[in-house]
């Protein structure tokens, strides 16, 4: 009996392989003409109006923080409304700028709840940073009405949420930026690297010298550029190296392709997982917010005795994940534990069970199956 693994990457091996050669071909791997390209062909698939290629959506979620932080004249100790719900670089990213993670707690979709958020605004709240978990967009209209209101910005980590569409359109529009991931195991696989889109043509120019060191002309466009003085550049002031590189760019370009085709795939798997499941009422599933064809990142479900049932799993050769921990039962964020049950009651109790493209539906079945018989043995 063959394993089933929570994650399985798939690439589309030749394809990728043909564009990395014309990286090889051309001698240029760095900050370039793939990178260029891969952001032209997001930018056209998602119909988001700027978009620029990082090594990690990390990075993004930074860069995110830095630019609005330096827009707006925030101060350290300044506020951002977050989820406790999420993976830490979500909220490592506002403490990089000396900004407080203010958690609110989360709603059935296990994204931020509307109310929640507004009961924990402040004078000096600047933001919120919305997690789309698992590709569900869950009430982000209602949050993006809500800072709009209060005249806060909007940070979308949408690290799940590429080919999540949201009332038919691709989901980030709504927020001032937003960032998306394309490591290893999302649903556009690369080996790590990100996109930020920002709604602001200026920030989209500015992000572009914070991820060149400050340097205001980067390598690719001297190179193409014409006249004698086309080396020449400046430096604006501090950055980091957080651009993307060709190869990578060569990779999202490939799966770019697919990727409409593969999470069409992934609901289908969850459609399988919903028929076998629907039945069983000791587990809950994390339904699909209103307006949106999720993306499927992950097929989430609650259920009690969470950690015997993962052991239970594991003896039968099925390897789920925990998506997430509640941050505020880490020491660092402890400051916040107990301010949001609804959401440490769900990282109790969650479970994301295989999902990924090389599952066949007999495969699916046979860990729904096999879920059912372990809840219902334990009562």
């Amino acid at each position: 009996m063959d394993a089933i693994q929570l994650f399985v990457p798939t690439f589309r091996i030749e394809e990728c392989l043909e564009e990395i050669r014309e990286c090889l071909d051309k001698g240029w791997t760095g900050l370039g003409f793939k990178t260029a390209q891969f952001e032209d062909a997001w930018k056209q698939y998602t119909g988001l109006p700027h978009a620029h290629f990082l090594n990690s959506a990390t990075a993004g979620l930074h860069l995110a923080v830095r630019l609005l932080k330096e827009q707006g004249d925030w101060q350290a100790g300044d506020e951002i409304i977050t989820t406790p719900l999420t993976f830490v670089s979500t909220n490592h990213a506002i403490l990089y700028e000396d900004l407080r993670p203010v958690f609110a707690d989360v709603d059935e979709y296990l994204c931020l709840a509307p109310q929640s958020v507004a009961e924990r605004i402040t004078p000096r709240t600047r933001a919120v940073m919305y997690v789309g978990i698992g590709g569900n967009t869950g009430r982000l209209d209602a949050i993006a009405d809500l800072c709009r209101a209060r005249n806060l910005k909007l940070i979308l980590d949408a690290s799940h949420l590429t080919g999540t569409w949201y009332h038919g359109k691709h989901a980030g529009a709504e927020a001032d930026v937003a960032v998306f991931s394309f490591q290893a195991v999302k649903n556009l696989p690369t080996a790590d690297s990100g996109m930020i889109c920002f709604s602001d043509q200026a920030l989209d120019e500015e992000v572009r010298k914070w991820t060149w060191l400050g340097i205001n002309k980067d390598t690719y466009t001297r190179t193409v550029a014409q006249g004698a003085y086309k080396w020449y550049y400046d430096v604006e002031h501090e950055g980091f190296k957080y651009h993307g590189n060709s190869i990578m760019a060569a990779l999202g370009l490939v799966s770019l392709k697919y990727v409409e085709q593969d999470n069409a795939y992934r609901r289908q798997i969850a459609a399988w997982y919903d028929g076998w499941l629907a039945e069983e009422e000791r587990i809950e599933r994390v339904p699909v917010a209103p307006g949106c064809l999720p993306s499927r990142h992950l097929y989430q479900i609650m259920v009690n005795r969470r950690d015997e049932v993962m052991l239970a799993l594991n003896e039968a050769q099925i390897y789920p994940g925990v998506h997430y921990r509640d941050n505020t039962l880490y020491k660092m964020y402890a400051y916040a534990q107990g301010t949001c049950p609804r959401s440490t009651s769900a990282s109790e109790r969650l479970i994301s069970l295989p999902i990924h493209l090389r599952l066949a539906r007999r495969d699916v079945e046979r860990v729904a199956t096999t879920l059912k018989q372990i809840v219902a043995r334990m009562g």
